[in-house]
């Protein structure tokens, strides 16, 4: 499988007409795709947005022609029941035939709890509402008059009318073995993010959904490994580590994000942690050093960087990262 370059665009940090530019602008500069997240509400309050995923996608793929579109990710289970999901992307690859992917996971309190009102579930609920949520969005995109009866969600007789020949690409999202293992037993590919130790990947993740893969007879290597590479590329060193400071939220522990459900709460917390905030980003202001950065990864099995840059010069970032790395991503390893 060859090795597939993206462009992350942060939708918690552009309003959707900026970012929509910077689409179009990734796939002029050579990007293969375009992975967009999608939130309900932004890591922090001051300057935040949060333009709705489908929408966007729809309106890039009316301005682009060949990359790839996508989400990292989708929450599929609580404020978008699955069927409603399904038709969007119905719709949207429909739309844009061969060009969709849909990447889900099992979601954030942060995004889900402010619309609905609810307590924030243990990860076994929100895995188990995942599951459902996948195979009621498989049948649909294959199936009519699809009924089924879940511990969390139930349909009856339900038809996605508009969908393209060939589904939507799903693709599942995991921080752990769990939810790694299912992708491998299910999806067309996984995602994860860049940052938490090589071992984490190469110990955990990675075999997990091997051994998903190969428990469900399926061939591993047909499984694309997509990862959100977290990369602050600059000719200025000192540029490239204050662009981090605006996503000091990833730079969190995961104990103290789970639970908040306040953007304003998220960015006091954040700002705690500025200093240190580089440290969950491959920081360079050398490609051959960002090239050795990125090469670990790569050399893992990763076939699919999506890079998410984080300053506010998003075009300069673009076009910087396709003069100096994306031809030599491409010569080193094609």
């Amino acid at each position: 499988m060859a090795l597939r370059f993206g462009y992350k665009a942060s939708a918690e940090q552009f309003g959707p007409r900026e970012l929509l530019d910077f689409g179009v602008a990734a796939e002029q500069a050579g990007f293969d795709s375009v992975i967009v997240s999608d939130h309900f509400q932004p890591w922090r309050h001051t300057d935040g947005h949060a333009p709705y995923s489908f929408a966007w996608i729809a309106a890039l793929g009316e301005r682009t022609e060949r990359v790839l579109l996508g989400t990292s990710v989708v929450t599929p289970t609580f404020r978008y029941h699955p069927a409603i999901v399904a038709q969007a992307m119905g719709t949207i690859g429909v739309l844009n035939p061969g060009r969709v992917m849909l990447g889900v996971g099992t979601g954030e309190s942060l995004n889900e709890v402010p619309v609905l009102d609810i307590e924030w579930p243990e990860f076994k609920v929100r895995f188990g509402r995942l599951k459902e949520a996948v195979e009621i969005m498989q049948r649909l995109w294959r199936e009519e008059f699809v009924s089924f009866q879940g511990e969390y969600f139930r349909t009856r007789g339900a038809t996605v009318y508009d969908r393209p020949a060939e589904p939507p690409l799903l693709y599942v999202a995991a921080a752990g073995e769990v939810a790694a293992r299912y992708a491998g037993r299910v999806a067309d590919g996984f995602i994860c993010t860049s940052g938490k130790g090589m071992e984490l990947y190469s110990e955990k993740l990675l075999p997990a959904v091997r051994e998903g893969a190969e428990k469900a007879g399926r061939d591993y290597d047909g499984i694309e490994k997509l990862i959100e590479m977290k990369v602050s590329f600059d000719t200025e060193r000192s540029r490239a580590m204050e662009d981090t400071k605006i996503w000091a939220a990833l730079a969190l522990p995961g104990e103290k994000k789970t639970g908040v459900d306040d953007p304003r709460e998220m960015e006091r917390l954040a700002k705690e942690v500025e200093d240190v905030a580089h440290r969950r980003w491959l920081v360079s202001d050398d490609p051959d050093e960002h090239i050795e950065q990125l090469r670990p990864y790569i050399e893992l099995g990763f076939q699919h960087l999506v890079f998410h840059f984080p300053g506010d010069d998003q075009r300069r970032s673009i076009e910087l990262y396709a003069k100096e790395i994306l031809p030599r991503l491409r010569q080193r390893w094609g």
